[in-house]
């Protein structure tokens, strides 16, 4: 349901001036009808706020005429007045220095609420003071909002009529509304008055059954009667496809008349003088931004469009200078740069208090220039958020010739020359293909093949061919993100309502592409993790450069969104320790988490490299302190278990691991599967960790080609028990245990079902190069219940080939 709201607005929305939207619709609206049909068609209304030349419009006061003023008797500063205000006299005290019988004045009567220049607004009620009733007051300027004058009251002329109104009096315009509308980024269409109004036209005409039109501003050109020959030239043709300028001579910079003030107001701009404020009127008009050039100081007459050498410098209209881009597009004169194209004015080229000669510049930027040029140097312009959006190559003329007519008509002066259009290569308008089925399917709704013609005429879609099979439709240019069938059929939905689709009993939805085949895989391992404890986490893909100082393979953003994210992950190590970094800040230091995503890394120029992974991180305690347990901390060989499970649980084996207590790794067929290690104590210094961090990187792709090479047995669970048996050997330090097992797997002994190491022993009882480890085995077969005899044989077998491979002892 709608709701809007008069307050006050602190975050920036685009702004609609509802008395200024009025002069282009073909009949009024309710501004509550308004805002529903604008939020209807994609417009949504978050706020309506009133907009007021001043405030409370001085709603209540009145003229009067001061008829007698005594002193009064009980308060030296106080006089008592009686005051007519056309329907006989009332007696008002009064404390103002400068009241005296015969002056008219401006009153605020009992019941009337005065809004002051400063300060909260209050209502005037009946009193007595110092034993003398008064029944109103005589207002200074400050008091109602005229402006800071507090010395006494106003004065008016004596011409002044007793009872008249004061917002008659001071020509106090209606209060408008503000109407704040939460623009989605690819409605540039709409970032405009008359965007607006094109947009209420279609949803009038489609409901109300009759057309209903924009009205557009007439504009009448004078002829040229002067000359200033001033050429344009585009060198770089694919950020300024469109180039048009016009000259005017012998005007006047001065203060706008009221009525552009309080359009501009109304929408929270703030009036400069009246050359700029027509240009900013313009913009806020068509959505075409203007910029007004000084012609007197466009050197060589000549306005070139160029990108200006790389570390090249210039001066904006705010002082600053800034050093440029090879990618910065200028406009410029014969010799030097005079604006920031689309983005901001110089400060040597713009129009003055002295200025008497204008070039004024109507074009079409590139939106992904002007865009990377805005960022880049931190100037959030309207112009620049209007261009980067994409504004309509064809409003470049009608706007250029409205703001034209209405310099000449307020500041005065003569159209100097013709208008220059420099369009070397007219863009194509975009076409669209799309079945009535289509749309019907898509919007969920059917419609008839009249209903949507007339709603794509409305918004001023062209139809080239309609018949049962295929509907061709020429998409206007003011329409910069309709580029598809869905397009067409969101802008359908938009005018007609999506409230008027109903929802039905039951949803077919067919997939129109199939799910990524590794969902399963991931599914799984996620479940497992999770049952392990493991909590998964989601970051952000783009990091900050400085955790990778001694990196060449960075993939670096053109556009990035902060100075501290400005690369693409090469690891996801780091995105990690920022969660466990985050969460020891705040005593949360027993952590077990695991994300999957994605890093990138650029081998040379133009060749990038994506890889997906799952990251896995352990810190703290994997076991907390209990009365009866001591507390488990996390180490490489938790998450060597941790590892063995996933395997396991994957069905992956044939692997070859090699660790110890920092690294640990895991190969398949020769590929590197995963690895992990004990975090350097200096990557956990530069996040400011202080305890223990164990990481490990799988790499995803050759985990699935594992997994898919896997051959998953099934067996019957075992009628007969298991043997275990339990064998201590005596080792040199540098046989490893993973020779101990290879050794044992060579063997093939059909009934070893598993076999694993539960203590390690190093004494000088045993050799100072020695170790002892105690190994566990479990035998058994699913046909019968194996003999003691057998199964030392077995155990005889293994102990005859750990001494003649690994040189083992036997403990007895």
């Amino acid at each position: 349901m709608l709701g809007y709201l008069y307050s006050k607005i602190s975050q920036k929305r685009m702004v609609i001036s509802y008395k200024w939207l009025m002069d282009y619709l073909p009949q009024p609206l309710p501004v509550a009808e308004l805002s529903q049909i604008l939020t209807s068609i994609g417009l949504e209304v978050e706020a309506v706020e009133s907009a007021e030349a001043v405030k409370g419009s001085l709603a209540g006061l009145v003229i009067g005429e001061v008829i007698t003023c005594e002193k009064h008797l009980n308060a030296d500063k106080l006089k008592v007045t009686t005051v007519d205000l056309g329907a006989g006299p009332v007696q008002i005290v009064c404390g103002a220095p400068n009241v005296a019988a015969g002056q008219k004045v401006v009153v605020a009567p009992v019941g009337a609420t005065v809004h002051p220049t400063d300060g909260e607004a209050f209502a005037i009620k009946k009193a007595k003071i110092r034993g003398e009733e008064s029944n109103g007051m005589i207002c200074a300027e400050d008091e109602i909002g005229l402006g800071k004058g507090h010395d006494g009251i106003m004065i008016l002329p004596a011409e002044a009529v007793v009872g008249t109104l004061a917002k008659d009096y001071f020509n106090i315009p209606e209060a408008d509304y503000a109407i704040h509308i939460g623009l989605t980024p690819n409605r540039s269409d709409a970032m405009s008055h008359i965007g607006v109004a094109r947009d209420v036209c279609a949803y009038l005409t489609h409901h109300k059954g009759t057309k209903h039109s924009v009205k557009l501003p007439e504009v009448s050109l004078p002829a040229k009667n002067s000359d200033i020959d001033i050429s344009i030239t585009i060198q770089a043709t694919e950020a300024c496809p469109r180039y048009m300028g016009l000259s005017l001579t012998g005007i006047k910079v001065d203060e706008s008349p009221e009525w552009l003030k309080q359009r501009l107001s109304a929408i929270g701009a703030r009036s400069i003088n009246n050359v700029v404020d027509i240009t900013n009127f313009v913009l806020h008009e068509y959505g075409q931004p203007l910029h007004a050039f000084d012609a007197d100081k466009i050197k060589g007459n000549k306005v070139v469009v160029r990108f200006e050498a790389e570390g090249s410098t210039f001066v904006t209209l705010d002082e600053k200078e800034r050093k440029l881009q090879g990618n910065d597009l200028m406009i410029c004169n014969e010799s030097e740069g005079m604006c920031i194209a689309g983005v901001f004015g110089g400060l040597h080229s713009g129009v003055s208090d002295a200025t008497t000669n204008i070039f004024l510049e109507s074009a079409y930027f590139d939106a992904k220039h002007i865009r990377r040029t805005s960022m880049h140097h931190g100037l959030r312009t309207d112009a620049a958020t209007h261009f980067e959006k994409g504004v309509d190559i064809n409003n470049v003329e009608p706007a250029l010739k409205r703001a034209a007519a209405l310099i000449v008509e307020l500041c005065g002066g003569n159209v100097a020359s013709e208008i220059i259009d420099v369009y070397p290569a007219a863009l194509e308008p975009v076409k669209v293909e799309v079945s009535y089925n289509y749309i019907n399917k898509l919007a969920g709704k059917a419609y008839s093949t009249n209903t949507v013609n007339t709603i794509l005429t409305a918004l001023g879609f062209e139809i080239e061919k309609s018949d049962d099979a295929l509907l061709i439709v020429k998409v206007p240019s003011n329409k910069t993100d309709v580029a598809q069938p869905a397009d067409i059929v969101e802008e359908i939905l938009r005018i007609d309502g999506l409230d008027n689709v109903e929802m039905p009993g039951r949803m077919n939805i067919a997939l129109t592409k199939p799910m990524a085949n590794d969902r399963k895989d991931r599914q799984e391992l996620a479940a497992l993790l999770t049952s392990l404890g493991f909590s998964e986490i989601v970051t952000n893909s783009i990091v900050n450069s400085k955790y990778y100082p001694e990196r060449t393979d960075l993939v670096r953003m053109l556009n990035s969104l902060s100075s501290e994210l400005d690369v693409m992950r090469p690891s996801l190590l780091e995105s990690g320790l920022e969660v466990v970094q985050y969460n020891c800040n705040r005593k949360m230091q027993d952590l077990a988490i695991y994300e999957f995503g994605n890093t990138y890394t650029q081998q040379e120029a133009g060749k990038y490299t994506e890889e997906a992974q799952l990251g896995i991180w352990l810190t703290g305690n994997t076991k907390p302190q209990q009365w009866n347990v001591k507390a488990a901390p996390a180490d490489m060989y938790y998450l060597k278990g941790i590892m063995d499970s996933m395997l396991q649980q994957a069905g992956i084996s044939n692997t070859t691991v090699q660790y110890d207590a920092a690294n640990v790794s895991w190969k398949w067929k020769n590929k590197m599967l995963a690895a992990g290690m004990k975090v350097p104590a200096q990557k956990l210094k530069d996040f400011d960790i202080k305890q223990d961090v164990y990481y490990a990187a799988i790499n995803w792709q050759v985990w699935l080609q594992a997994t898919q090479a896997a051959k998953v047995k099934y067996t019957e669970i075992p009628k007969f028990p298991a043997v275990q048996r339990d064998l201590a050997i005596v080792l040199d330090k540098t046989v490893s245990y993973q020779q101990v097992q290879d050794t044992t797997a060579q063997l093939k002994i059909d009934a070893l079902r598993s076999f694993g190491l539960f203590d390690i022993f190093e004494s000088e009882k045993i050799g100072a190069d020695k170790k002892s480890l105690a190994l566990s085995y479990t035998f058994q077969l699913n046909d019968r219940t194996l003999t003691d005899t057998e199964t030392d044989q077995l155990m005889q077998q293994l102990m005859n080939a750990y001494k003649t491979k690994l040189q083992a002892q036997i403990r007895e």
